[in-house]
């Protein structure tokens, strides 16, 4: 078992152990993907689409990618599981490097949890539900769940209340000094999120009011307003300042971010995912993709074995959305989302379909390798080239980024063929004498 938390001696040991031969089975963290193991069979890893999977330090490998490479200069079997799906394993699919080993029909209609979703037609048919923060059907599968057993609620944003608005205009409320986004933590003053100054005398540069109202709600705001409503059951709360890693499996509410939920003893009774359009709206490419994987991870934790412990049914996993907001949801395969935002990568020439190259720094840096003006990470930037070897309108071939579609070994001298552009783009970089330093990363994992 190869971990952080083992300490620098006793992994350096197990290292050993490895690379001598007496070992044969190796599970761990990100750093197992490097583990040297004799006549190698089989790599496996989960959940592919999580960011722990990538490393944030120079050279920045992904675990993915690593074993792809591993499986294709070893010859071994290599093994992708996941609750969901991502782009890069529906393209190894597409492309018939591999094989997809999923569960028949009926077996996940047995299994999987009811996913019901509250839309434009529900909320306009409840009266409640416009100034409420959860409608109806919400309260009612709280209720329902927490005869069973323990709820699960999922809220995007972490704190009390990130993010304000005028009450009369909706304008973002921003701090007057760095234009950070106001917010108010613990129901205390008001302060900006960015510089951490307080806000006394604030007013709407757009319309003059001085009211404000909570633009988007955090995982403390909901866990006060439920245990205002449920007082007579315990409110448990998950996210980044302090992650739970077991609840027990008794009555009560969970709210957790997403990434943090704790596993529930016997599974939990039923789920809630609040403010879907928060996760949709982010200035992503892969927005999509993580909300539906952290939505089918939050629902696989157990509503299907709760309502089979409790006479034979399926759990619930319902989802909530403001008005004019888009909906995903699990379909009867989950691997066809992934499959059409990478055929619509391909034909719009999008990262979702490439290899893709980035770029950025106290000056930034184009494409061609010219500096851009601005500030830190101004000249981020990602190039792409068609299979077949057609580079980018001006600019030599050496300078400008290079590759065509799909992933994995199939690819990988489309992969070799972007760094030596992005290499050779730095090389003419430096030769011009400039002194700002330039991050360079091939397929980043965010892309926005």
């Amino acid at each position: 078992m190869l971990t952080a938390d083992a300490g620098p001696e006793k992994r350096y040991a197990q290292w050993l152990a490895v690379r001598r031969g007496s070992v044969r089975a190796v599970i761990g963290t990100r750093a197992a993907m490097f583990a040297p193991v004799q006549d190698l069979g089989l790599v496996a890893i989960w959940d592919d689409g999580d960011d722990s999977h990538s490393e944030q330090h120079a050279p920045q490998p992904h675990a993915r990618e690593v074993l792809l490479l591993r499986a294709a200069q070893d010859k071994c079997g290599f093994l992708l599981g996941s609750w969901g799906c991502t782009v890069e394993a529906a393209q190894l699919v597409e492309s018939g490097w591999a094989r997809p080993l999923v569960a028949g029909r009926e077996q996940v209609r047995a299994t999987a949890p009811l996913v019901r979703t509250v839309g434009d037609g529900d909320l306009a048919r409840d009266e409640a539900a416009r100034a409420a923060r959860l409608p109806t059907l919400a309260w009612q599968v709280v209720r329902e769940g927490l005869r069973h057993g323990p709820v699960l609620v999922q809220v995007p944003r972490r704190g009390y209340v990130p993010r304000m608005a005028c009450a009369n205009c909706r304008a973002p409320a921003r701090c007057r000094h760095c234009s950070g986004p106001l917010e108010t933590r613990d129901g205390g003053a008001l302060c900006c999120g960015w510089c951490g100054r307080e806000e006394s005398g604030w007013h709407c540069p757009e319309c003059g009011a001085f009211r404000l109202r909570a633009s988007v709600v955090g995982a403390r705001r909901t866990a006060e307003e439920l245990g205002r409503a449920f007082p007579a059951v315990p409110v448990r709360t998950s996210g980044r300042e302090h992650v739970l890693d077991t609840v027990p499996g008794a009555p009560a509410l969970v709210v957790s971010t997403p990434g943090a939920e704790p596993v529930a003893e016997g599974g939990y009774a039923a789920a809630l995912l609040l403010d879907g359009w928060a996760m949709l709206g982010r200035p992503d490419l892969r927005a999509g993709e993580d909300a539906l994987r952290r939505w089918i991870a939050a629902g696989s934790l157990g509503p299907a074995a709760a309502g089979r412990r409790h006479g034979g049914g399926r759990g619930r996993a319902d989802a909530a959305a403001r008005p004019g907001a888009r909906t995903v949801g699990p379909r009867r395969s989950r691997g066809a989302g992934a499959r059409r935002a990478g055929r619509a990568g391909v034909s719009a020439g999008v990262a979702d379909g490439r290899r893709v190259g980035a770029g950025g720094g106290g000056g930034g840096v184009s494409p061609d390798g010219r500096t851009a003006a601005g500030g830190r990470g101004a000249g981020t930037g990602a190039v792409a080239r068609p299979r077949g070897g057609a580079t980018a309108a001006g600019g030599s071939a050496a300078a400008r980024g290079a590759v065509g579609t799909g992933v994995g070994p199939g690819a990988a001298g489309e992969g070799a063929a972007l760094a030596a552009a992005l290499k050779a783009a730095q090389a003419a970089r430096m030769a011009r004498g400039s002194a700002e330093p330039v991050w360079v990363r091939i397929d980043p994992a965010d892309i926005g």
